[in-house]
């Protein structure tokens, strides 16, 4: 190299060296080329690998449940989704959809429905209720709705526990929707007399004279429904429920929406549990019950009445729970949904297995 450096005159020297950057450039990226070539090509081998794996399990599977004469139930048909649905929080809107589902999709909805809508069960419904949901094979695959609050089966001695969803609304919104929902009803079954029916005074009014239907304890329902079937659960202002409502939250239930957010509450649902909800975001997007059930004669709150309300402990507690939820359930969004010219779409599979052994 020395000697050709001497030999060739510097301008040649110059081409030379730019010929050979040149030939190492288009080297390298032929290797890199080659490296990704592999590496798709591992991939989907892998991929293939896998195919045959799953492929050979379910036919083991088969053959296995055949030759044990084991009930079809004992795989996906076997899943159990409780709803224990906060009151006023667009729950009737979402459990029609369950219903009109439920047909197409196999599975059985049933009504949980308690006595004056207790939410608290006594220890001898707890057990009956835990067997039924359990061991009620021809209800299986099995949606349960009612205004039950959280109940843990582990208590009971069970490993295989029902999926739990929930949907909760801004605490005062709330409240106000269920003040004049037992005052003047709704849209749903508009003929039914309520509870305070005849009362014509305003959520405002009621806020004014410091009335017992519009006091901050109203506002304590959402923590101890995610709370349970513990005494401090109800205790309004309790710092150890609002804790206990937090975790049970985050352990314990599959997915929690919002109200406001319902729609993609009902996406995220379809896309994890396709064999309750295919078919969900339609019917809710062009269905005629996706908002089904509005209150009556509501009217907004003063900005007087929140600002009142939001002195009080109660709304404080109820408030960060809903902004723990609301925080966590956009977190979850996040990292499934994506947004594109206005519309949501949903994320596809982002995973997959390699380097499986052994090699057969």
């Amino acid at each position: 190299m020395g000697l050709l450096r001497v030999m060739m005159p510097p301008k040649f020297q110059l081409l030379a060296l730019l010929a050979f950057a040149v030939a190492m450039f288009f080297l390298e990226n032929q290797i890199q080329k080659l490296e990704e070539s592999r590496g798709k090509l591992e991939r989907a081998i892998a991929r293939h690998e896998v195919r045959e794996i799953e492929q050979r399990h379910t036919q083991d599977g088969l053959r296995q449940r055949d030759s044990l004469a084991l009930p079809e139930s004992d795989g996906e048909d076997d899943v159990v989704i409780i709803y224990n649905r906060v009151p006023k929080t667009a729950s009737t809107s979402f459990t029609n959809i369950a219903y009109d589902l439920c047909g197409k999709n196999r599975y059985h909805v049933l009504h949980i429905n308690t006595t004056k809508n207790n939410p608290v069960m006594s220890i001898q419904d707890q057990v009956r209720f835990v067997k039924n949901v359990t061991q009620w094979r021809e209800m299986k695959p099995a949606f349960y709705h009612g205004h039950v609050s959280f109940l843990d089966f582990t208590k009971f001695g069970l490993k295989r526990k029902p999926i739990y969803i929930n949907v909760i609304r801004d605490p005062i919104e709330r409240l106000v929707s269920y003040y004049y929902f037992l005052r003047f009803g709704d849209d749903y079954r508009p003929g039914l007399r309520r509870r305070k029916q005849g009362d014509k005074k305003t959520f405002d009014e009621c806020v004014s004279a410091g009335g017992s239907d519009c006091a901050p304890e109203k506002l304590w329902l959402q923590i101890p429904f995610f709370c349970g079937h513990y005494s401090e659960c109800w205790n309004a202002g309790s710092q150890w429920a609002l804790e206990q409502a937090k975790y049970n939250l985050v352990n314990e239930y599959l997915l929690v929406g919002v109200t406001e957010e319902l729609e993609d509450f009902v996406m995220m649902l379809e896309a994890a549990l396709p064999r309750f909800f295919r078919g969900a975001t339609e019917l809710y997007r062009t269905g005629k019950k996706s908002h089904l059930r509005k209150t009556s004669e509501k009217k907004p709150p003063t900005k007087e009445s929140i600002a009142k309300l939001q002195q009080s402990a109660i709304w404080k507690m109820e408030n960060e729970f809903y902004e723990f939820a609301l925080e966590q359930f956009q977190f979850v969004r996040a990292h499934a949904v994506r947004e594109k010219d206005g519309e949501l779409y949903l994320l596809a599979q982002n995973f997959f297995y390699e380097k499986i052994y052994p090699k057969n």
